[in-house]
Formats: C-alpha cells, sequence, structure tokens
C-alpha cells in the first residue's frame, strides 16, 4: 500500500500547535521562536514530512524546472552528435545546480495547439534553454520576446545571452591549415539552411581565401544539407566532375564528411593522396575513422555549461545578469584527410 503523504495538520497535531505556526515555523518566520521552531522541524523530520514541490513553487514562483527547446530538422533527434553533447552537458551541471530539465513538445504534428510559450508558462519553467530552431519561426520568435529567461545556443539575438562556437576563427584555422599543405584548389559544401552559423563559416571561407590570395570558382562552392551523407556523396560527385576539379573538400560537419570519403573511394581514388577531405565539429568517430579525419573540434562540454551556468544566473539574478555573447573556441584537429600537394 502507498504511504500516506504527512501533511501540515499532521505536524500540528503532533506538535499540539497551529498550522500556521508549523507553516511559519517550516519556512523560518521571524516571529517564531527558536526552540518552537527547531521543535516543530524535529517533528517533521520524524514524520518524514517532504514539503510539496508544486506547493513550494506556487509560493516562490520556482518549479527548478528549466525547459529546453530542441527541434532538429534532420529528426536525427539526441543522436545528433554535436547536439547531444552540448545538452548532455547542459543538463548535467543544471542537475548540479539543482533544476531538473524538461523538454517543450517540439513536434510540429502535436495534437495540442499550445505554442512554445503556452508549453513553458504551462509547465512553470524557471527558463528555457533554445537550441537547433529555426530561429525564424514566430513560435520562436515569440518565446524570444517573452519574460521568461533564455539562452540560445549556436544563434544570437540582441535581446537575449547566446552561447555560440567561434566558427568564423575555426574555419579561417582550417582553411589556413589546408593552404598551408599546399593545397589552392579549395571547395566548399556549406550547410543549406539560411542560419548565423552557415552565414559566418560562409563568409570566413571567402574572407580567409581572400587574405591567402587564393582565387577559386563559383562552382567551387555549394550546399547541401547538415548531416546528410548521400547528399554530400552526391555533391562531391559534381564537384570531382568539373574540368578542373578541387584538390580538397570542406564539409558542412564530419557527418556529411562521410560521404565524401564514399564518393571518393566509390570513384577507386583514395583519401588525402587523390582528394583531401576537411569536416567540422570534431565527433567522435570523425577520430576513430581511417583516415583520421581532419577537422575542428567544437567544446561541446564547455558550450553546454556555459549556456546552464548563464541560464541560471539569469533566473538567480535577472537584474544583475549581463546580456551578451560568449564565443567558444574550437580546436583544429589536423587528422589525416588533408594530404601535402
Amino acid at each position: 500500500m502507498a504511504k500516506r503523504m504527512v501533511s501540515l495538520k499532521d505536524i500540528s497535531k503532533a506538535c499540539g500547535v497551529s498550522i500556521a505556526t508549523v507553516s511559519k515555523a517550516l519556512n523560518d518566520h521571524s516571529d517564531i521562536s527558536k526552540e518552537t521552531k527547531e521543535r516543530i522541524r524535529a517533528v517533521a523530520d520524524e514524520l518524514g514530512y517532504h514539503p510539496n514541490a508544486a506547493a513550494q513553487a506556487l509560493k516562490t514562483n520556482r518549479s527548478n524546472n528549466i525547459g529546453v527547446l530542441f527541434v532538429d530538422e534532420a529528426n536525427s533527434g539526441l543522436t545528433h552528435d554535436y547536439f547531444s553533447h552540448v545538452l548532455d552537458s547542459f543538463k548535467k551541471k543544471a542537475e548540479q545546480e539543482g533544476f531538473d530539465i524538461t523538454f517543450i513538445n517540439a513536434d510540429k504534428t502535436r495534437t495540442s495547439n499550445m505554442s512554445y510559450l503556452s508549453h513553458a508558462i504551462y509547465r512553470g519553467f524557471d527558463g528555457v534553454v533554445i537550441a537547433c530552431v529555426e530561429f525564424s519561426d514566430p513560435e520562436v520568435a515569440e518565446l524570444i520576446n517573452s519574460n521568461i529567461p533564455v539562452v540560445t545556443i549556436d544563434h544570437s539575438f540582441y535581446n537575449r545571452i547566446s552561447i555560440v562556437s567561434d566558427n568564423i576563427n575555426g574555419i579561417k584555422e582550417l582553411v589556413t591549415y589546408i593552404y598551408n599543405q599546399g593545397h589552392r584548389k579549395i571547395a566548399y559544401i556549406h550547410g543549406q539552411e539560411d542560419t548565423a552559423v552557415t552565414q559566418s563559416r560562409l563568409s570566413s571561407f571567402y574572407k580567409t581565401l581572400q587574405e591567402l590570395d587564393v582565387n577559386i570558382p563559383d562552382e567551387y562552392v555549394v550546399s547541401a544539407p547538415y548531416r546528410n551523407i548521400e547528399k554530400a556523396l552526391e555533391v562531391t560527385n559534381k564537384l570531382l566532375d568539373l574540368p578542373d576539379p578541387p584538390t580538397c573538400i570542406l564539409y558542412p560537419d564530419d557527418f556529411a564528411a562521410f560521404g565524401g570519403y564514399n564518393a571518393i573511394r566509390m570513384r577507386g581514388m583514395t583519401v588525402p593522396n587523390d582528394v583531401s577531405v576537411a569536416g567540422y565539429d570534431g565527433i567522435e568517430i570523425a577520430r576513430r575513422i581511417s583516415p583520421v579525419m581532419t577537422t575542428i573540434v567544437q567544446d561541446t562540454d564547455k558550450i553546454g555549461r556555459t549556456a546552464a551556468a548563464k541560464l541560471i544566473d539569469l533566473i538567480n539574478n535577472p537584474k544583475g545578469t549581463l546580456i551578451e555573447q560568449i564565443v567558444i573556441e574550437g580546436t583544429l584537429q589536423p587528422g589525416e584527410s588533408v594530404g601535402k600537394v
């Protein structure tokens, strides 16, 4: 049989005082003597009293629950190598600080007609972290412009704290490394989505080549969806079919770069002897394959931890927390997939 929860009424009976006195003692009110407080708390402990979390939330307007809005267009969900590590790190930090994590229902086919904001209010979230969504979605804008504390990952809004990976320097470092390996015919298959990440990387790609005084034909810059091996394979074949094909191809992410590996091998060619390949993200499997992928390893642990820390600062100290963009640096992993020319 389920054990009955101990109520304030049970404690008041056991102590011979009013329910109001018990409530004040447990909430440390100053008009109750120290001796009475100690006696009431001792009895409460003895009876196994636990404050009701929902009732506490009503009193303090705090639920100690953080909402996570994560919409992955490729439907890879939490198998998404980059974001799963970021969110895992976020979760660990939030739980250390006493917060629970709940995902906001982001399925557009959902039967409830609740918007993201309505869901957040209904759940009583103290704050929300937003990652990997269509940031132009009106429902996302509604949540961003609400009074709920929000931190975004990999996208910036002028009125919100954002934690972003250093995409500009990441691409600069990668392209410079490829250049130093002797490559001048460098192609770039960039992400298809029109996001801040894609724009930053693409601009940095062109700027770095300009600084290195390298001219490439327009045909060398094409797009494919993030994390799509089949499309990356298809686009790689188009690049290699050009009259003057590139000697090195950059991909939107490590996962897509596997499509490049496959396309090159299917032609009876090898990486990096015939064509060099570079990825982005530094996912675990890219460090295990042969040849080990040349990539930028994103600091997913630091991104997640920082996002959680800043959101909790915002929840605990809304007036004194700076609204800022925090840029987290990645690290070049030279690997073996970019050969010397």
